[in-house]
């Protein structure tokens, strides 16, 4: 957003109209204790031809590196269109809009959100939006231990499938309200549904899926779906919202659907901006909704008969019951949802398909040109959008050479999945290119040989 600086006589002008003398008046009430002098360690003022001279030399500092990286924040294409109008005035600055009168607008644009994620995921509701997608699982499984009846556990099932940060994050939430995590093991990079059966007939409120899991590997949904609603489990879909455009929704899996879904939103429209900030989607079931945490928007009627937008189901949250809301979630990331609704509003369905599909085929390229390099191999398949490579020697300082060379190589796995051995997870999304693609394999290549 443009900033316009006031003069000295706007100043002066406003303080004329309070009748204050100076700013030092103004903020009389501070202590001339607490005041300073001045802040000596900060450099002189810089011109606006400095500062964006200083800007670009620091950008070009970093490079611009062909990034093969996922493990849960993608390098998409996000046309010009979608951050010039989030970036609008109207859009930028717009908080949560507790006054529907004066909001209409944005109120709208959260609806037409909600509508496009409840679509997406194949359920009934969705709310505003969660901090990321970590919080957002967290908030799931609060959720679900509050809603299932058929339970008085506060275990929650999951799997190393899922994604460690999303696990670790959790943890942290959840702990504080005796609330546990218990994995389910993997076999061949997805879950081993031949565990399930020491499990029968235990007492969990909720199983969580992540569907791609995070290795890329594509989870037997169906099967856990039916098999958790069978013991009497909830079912927590986590899931990447762009691929939803090609596999199955989550409102979809086994016989009756998942009941919950969430997940990091960053693949519609969020560059990738040093990790952040991104945002998390939340939708679950009509029956769940007076569990579900954050804002949610409705469309109603007037007296008139005129469609309008409203915050609705208020009494959940914090500024009304306070100790005894669902969540402590006090905003919603309002500017990350006007962007990703304008994403998904200029791909549509089909631009949302075709981008997942081209993810996948440039990804089954890069596994190809690697794979055919010694000493590398694929752990496992099927994957979708990214996958494991096996090396025979530690792959740190193969992610140090390429990293030399302007190419982020991939998440190296040996601290959050030691078993795996010298593993490396690798993406290649639509931004890539066939030499992008020949470029890695060139450059590790090379790297392979040197340190034979």
């Amino acid at each position: 957003m443009p900033f316009i600086p006031h003069t000295e006589e706007d100043v002066a002008g406003m303080l004329a109209v309070i009748g204050a003398g100076s700013i030092d008046e103004l903020f009389d009430e501070i202590p001339a204790s607490l005041a300073i002098a001045g802040l000596p360690a900060m450099g002189a003022g810089l011109s606006e031809a400095q500062i964006t001279r200083l800007m670009l030399d620091r950008a070009a500092a970093d490079g611009r590196p062909l990034c093969f990286i996922g493990a849960g924040a993608y390098d998409h294409y996000i046309p010009a269109a979608v951050w010039e109008l989030a970036t609008r005035g109207e859009f930028y600055s717009a908080y949560t809009p507790y006054q529907a009168e004066a909001s209409q607008g944005t109120l709208q644009l959260i609806y037409e959100f909600q509508s496009m994620m409840a679509g997406l995921t194949g359920l009934d509701v969705a709310n505003a939006s969660m901090y990321d997608g970590a919080t957002a699982f967290a908030e799931a499984c609060l959720m679900a231990v509050r809603a299932n009846r058929k339970s008085r556990s506060r275990r929650v099932l999951t799997t190393r499938a899922l994604s460690p940060v999303f696990r670790a994050v959790a943890c942290g939430m959840l702990a504080g309200q005796g609330i546990e995590l218990v994995e389910l093991p993997l076999a061949a990079g997805r879950t081993d549904t031949g565990a399930l059966a020491g499990l029968s007939g235990g007492d969990f409120a909720a199983l969580a899926i992540q569907q791609p899991g995070f290795l890329g590997t594509l989870e037997a949904v169906d099967e856990l779906t039916d098999w958790a609603h069978a013991q009497g489990m909830l079912v927590i879909g986590v899931c990447n919202p762009l691929l939803l455009a090609l596999l199955e929704a989550p409102g979809s899996w086994g016989s009756a659907g998942a009941d919950i879904a969430c997940g990091e939103g960053q693949p519609l429209g969020i560059p990738l901006s040093s990790g952040g900030p991104y945002f998390g989607y939340l939708t679950c079931r009509q029956a769940l909704v007076r569990q579900m945490p954050g804002r949610i928007v409705g469309r109603t009627l007037d007296v008139d008969g005129r469609p309008g937008f409203t915050l609705t189901l208020q009494a959940r949250e914090q500024h009304i019951r306070r100790s005894r809301a669902t969540s402590n979630i006090c905003t919603n990331q309002g500017l990350m949802v006007t962007a990703a609704t304008i994403f998904m509003s200029l791909l549509g369905a089909e631009g949302l398909r075709r981008v997942a599909a081209q993810c996948h085929a440039n990804t089954r390229s890069l596994v190809q040109a690697l794979t055919a390099l010694p000493g590398v191999s694929l752990a496992f398949g099927p994957y979708c959008h990214e996958a494991v490579l096996r090396f025979d020697r530690p792959v740190a300082p193969l992610l140090a050479g390429l990293s030399a060379a302007g190419i982020l190589g991939g998440h190296d796995l040996s601290a959050d999945y030691p078993e795996l051995g010298h593993a490396l997870l690798v993406c290649a999304t639509e931004t890539r290119s066939a030499d992008d693609i020949q470029a890695y394999a060139r450059t590790l290549a090379s790297l392979l040989a040197h340190r034979a």
